[in-house]
């Protein structure tokens, strides 16, 4: 009998001890289904063995919750975000896991010069393009076909002159949630005239949880030993400079903290983090790494890219996301895998032009694990 009652103890304990952890809350479906610019909008569900799932429309290719373990074996959904379509569109915060092009980050004044014609694009930040102009990527609706229970395919024709840019691009982006708890993005595009083209992925990550607090307590390794300054427009002067004694420092893990509130000009350029880094080697290489300490949740970023840009949530503010939750002021960070920012205007710079007959394939994984 006693053997019994101390079996029912342990029982309750245990059924006590997983009912103490949190649990994966997903966003309705129907919450996404908007009819824009003669599609559908749909919400996809993509889940790994491990129990990691992540929800992503086909709303600017967004990515909706990703939800990670910790070390503890707690879920928490780790990116910025909404949960309706509807939000999305009227949001003041236009990228919050969202699919970036035909351009990523900044191209100075609107203008390019290539193959002896002058090229004039949207110009929707100060007196710069950012990220595609006033309907990029970021905006549109892709096609989708959900291809198993963990890939996603979207695709897009990005037509001629579209926000100012020459050429129709055919765009192809696979999400994929794999069994090594990462969510893998593959890019391949091809075009019929010559363009720039600089793909990229803007999800704003909170380790922690999003809408848990400041990152500026994670840690933070970037394999650069070198960056590009920018001036007061968060354009890069052309420069690639030495990290090494500078704010800028990231080859050993540190707290974001760690020099955020020097004296540098650099930092107020760019109103804290906003700079892209020259990343170190070629190929598929892990190019940075978060720690969340509190968690014990790590974050790596695999990828095949020259540069990625390091962005410490400078504008958040106060934003109203999922379930209500206020995404404050240096809440989340991006590190968005590219070529460098104004690359069509810096030769020195890796080119960004694709041809007709040349395909443009980039990677971007983000791989989660845990730390004690």
């Amino acid at each position: 009998m006693r053997n019994k009652f101390g079996l029912l103890i342990y029982v309750l304990l245990i059924l006590n001890s997983c009912s103490n952890k949190s649990q994966v809350s997903l966003i309705e479906s129907s919450n996404f289904n908007e009819g824009i610019q003669n599609k559908k909008v749909h919400l996809f569900t993509l889940r790994n063995s491990n129990g990691m799932i992540s929800q992503i429309t086909n709303l600017g290719g967004k990515v909706v919750s990703l939800w990670v373990v910790d070390a503890n074996g707690n879920y928490e959904d780790v990116v910025l975000g909404f949960d309706t379509a509807e939000k999305y569109i009227e949001a003041k915060e236009k990228y919050f896991g969202a699919l970036i092009g035909r351009y990523g980050n900044r191209i100075a004044n609107g203008t390019f010069k290539l193959n002896d014609s002058i090229y004039s694009i949207t110009i929707n930040n100060g007196v710069n393009h950012l990220h595609g102009g006033l309907e990029g990527y970021n905006a549109v609706v892709w096609d989708a076909e959900q291809k198993s229970e963990s890939k996603l395919e979207l695709t897009y024709l990005s037509k001629d002159g579209e926000e100012g840019y020459p050429g129709n691009v055919l765009i192809t982006t696979v999400y994929e949630l794999k069994d090594d708890n990462s969510l893998a993005i593959k890019y391949r595009a091809t075009t019929d005239k010559s363009t720039p083209i600089n793909l990229t992925h803007h999800s704003f990550f909170n380790l922690k949880g999003a809408g848990k607090g400041t990152i500026n307590d994670h840690l933070l390794q970037i394999n650069a030993n070198y960056f590009t300054p920018i001036n007061k427009e968060i354009i890069p002067t052309g420069e690639i400079i030495s990290v090494q004694n500078t704010p800028f420092d990231f080859r050993r893990l540190k707290s974001i903290s760690n020099g955020l509130y020097n004296q540098n000009e650099q930092l107020e350029f760019g109103s804290g983090y906003d700079h892209n880094f020259v990343v170190n080697g070629a190929g598929v290489r892990t190019v940075a790494k978060v720690v969340e300490p509190t968690s014990g949740r790590v974050m790596e970023v695999v990828s095949d890219e020259p540069g990625i840009q390091f962005y410490g949530g400078n504008f958040l503010s106060g934003t109203k996301g999922k379930n209500g939750k206020t995404y404050e002021y240096r809440g989340a960070f991006c590190l968005e895998t590219q070529h460098f920012p104004n690359s069509p205007n810096q030769p020195n710079f890796p080119s960004t032009i694709l041809n007709p007959g040349e395909i443009y394939t980039s990677i971007c994984i983000y791989k989660f694990s845990t730390q004690p």
